[in-house]
């Protein structure tokens, strides 16, 4: 074979990992901005718990959308079509004049970021066929996130620092742009067998489920848990989750396809997915408000604080895919949720306005390899042992999970930090150790189902899915 056609599924995932480095750039720098943008704008906690999760709601709503519609009508073009409006939206962003447009602006952010991640994904599994070198290929975009998260801070910090937070969504342009063109010239197109349906019934039901759902967890501090509007919420995302339960399984090409999760692994991997992101989500939003309005540190100082976590994450990743390509999963998810645990219940038992900052460095390393060993095995595990056709499905659940968990990290600690933010230190730190609790809670699940889904029997069930999707899709095609 020639050395350029060995090359090229590298070239493809190097390509691929710019996508990946500006959407993950672009949360990072976010966090460390926060505390400027809330003086700037004069908003609320629940202002900046809007400022992320308008991106990672519709993220999260579009997620499997966009990579359905990745198979159907081709991946480079809909990952092209998501630079376009990512880069766009991204000098909107650096251009609002209030909360209300950097929020719209961001909701639009996402609209490019679901065609990203996601389809990039999927292209990279069809890349790389063999499944010991998707693995490791896997680690590889693992730790792009975790070069994201050593950048980030310390990036997003000097830009806040040197020209304010506009700046930290003005990186996101030059490398927009040059993904762009290099997509353009080397990535080729795919698409899968045969295309899958749109199901605007689906799709409605799960922009309902997130929307109320969020709103009922972040805005209960503010109007009170027993506010009709929040009750309303919440009722209208029980309703919607339950009309989803009801109705996709009688789809013939289904939003979510709940066959998927007949396999052990995979429903493991999505709540793993949910529970790590919650952890980080939480994570981020607790520990930016904490060194910038607790400890008085300027946003460049916070992100030096944070990057003993961000470079663990970025060692552990690569590691942690080549773990699982040699050896499976449930090594580098039981040492994730013991990392995640302990960083977490060290921080609660010792969380103070003058904690030493030997033991918050630790604390940062623990949580940062525990982060960073638990990417690798979540996504290998969605997106290995389903039939190629169903790559972008695939994966989009798995990211959709990332996001949902992230969205819920911050909408609950938020709400659980509302009023403390806003009376003093003390009340703050008594929040945070709560906080610190739940994020410790989210470790320990990671723990639990990484043990209980990566085991003989769990394998045996990821094989029967694949195996009945293979010939349910067969059977499919040869009817139509």
């Amino acid at each position: 074979m020639p050395d350029a056609d060995l090359r090229r599924p590298w070239l493809v995932l190097a390509i691929c990992c710019m996508s990946l480095l500006i959407v993950s750039l672009d949360n990072t720098i976010l966090n460390v901005a926060l505390p400027t943008i809330q003086r700037e704008l004069h908003t609320s906690v629940s202002g900046l718990q809007w400022t992320v999760n308008a991106y990672t709601l519709v993220l999260a709503s579009l997620l499997m959308l966009s990579g359905s519609t990745a198979d159907r009508i081709g991946r480079r073009r809909t990952f092209q079509l998501g630079l376009v409006i990512f880069t766009a939206a991204s000098l909107l962003c650096s251009l609002a004049p209030g909360l209300g447009w950097l929020i719209a602006a961001r909701m639009l952010q996402a609209v490019g970021g679901s065609m990203l991640n996601p389809v990039a994904m999927s292209i990279i599994s069809n890349a790389f066929t063999d499944s010991r070198q998707r693995a490791r290929a896997i680690g590889v975009w693992s730790g792009v996130v975790g070069i994201s998260m050593a950048a980030g801070p310390i990036v997003g910090g000097a830009l806040v620092e040197s020209a304010g937070w506009r700046a930290i969504f003005w990186l996101n342009v030059p490398i927009g742009l040059a993904a762009l063109f290099l997509t353009r010239k080397y990535v080729p197109e795919s698409r899968a067998p045969r295309a899958r349906r749109v199901d605007p019934v689906g799709q409605a039901l799960f922009v309902v489920l997130l929307a109320t759902l969020m709103y009922a967890i972040i805005e209960s501090p503010n109007r009170g848990g027993t506010s009709p509007l929040v009750v309303g919420c919440a009722a209208a995302a029980l309703c919607a989750l339950l009309g989803l339960l009801w109705y996709e399984p009688r789809r013939t090409d289904p939003l979510i396809d709940l066959r998927f999760f007949r396999s052990a692994p995979f429903s493991g991997a999505t709540v793993i997915a949910v529970a790590a992101f919650a952890s980080l989500g939480g994570f981020l939003f607790v520990s930016s408000l904490y060194l910038q309005n607790v400890r008085q540190l300027d946003p460049l100082h916070a992100g030096l604080f944070m990057l003993p976590m961000a470079v663990m994450a970025l060692v552990t990743a690569p590691i942690s895919g080549r773990m699982v390509a040699s050896r499976g999963p449930r090594i580098p998810l039981l040492l994730a949720g013991t990392a995640l645990c302990a960083s977490a219940v060290l921080q609660a038992l010792t969380y103070s306005e003058q904690l030493p900052a030997t033991l918050l460095v630790v604390a940062y390393l623990l949580f940062g390899t525990g982060f960073g060993l638990a990417n690798a095995p979540i996504t290998n595990t969605a997106v290995s042992g389903m039939p190629r056709s169903q790559a972008g499905v695939a994966a989009a659940v798995a990211s959709t999970s990332r996001q949902l968990g992230q969205s819920l990290g911050v909408a609950v600690i938020g709400a659980l930090m509302a009023g403390a933010a806003h009376t003093n230190a003390a009340a703050f730190i008594d929040a945070s150790r709560k906080a610190w609790w739940i994020i410790a809670g989210c470790g320990a699940a990671v723990l639990v189902v990484g043990t209980l889904t990566s085991g003989r029997w769990a394998r045996a069930t990821a094989q029967h899915t694949a195996e009945r999707l293979a010939a349910e899709e067969t059977k499919e095609t040869v009817t139509t």
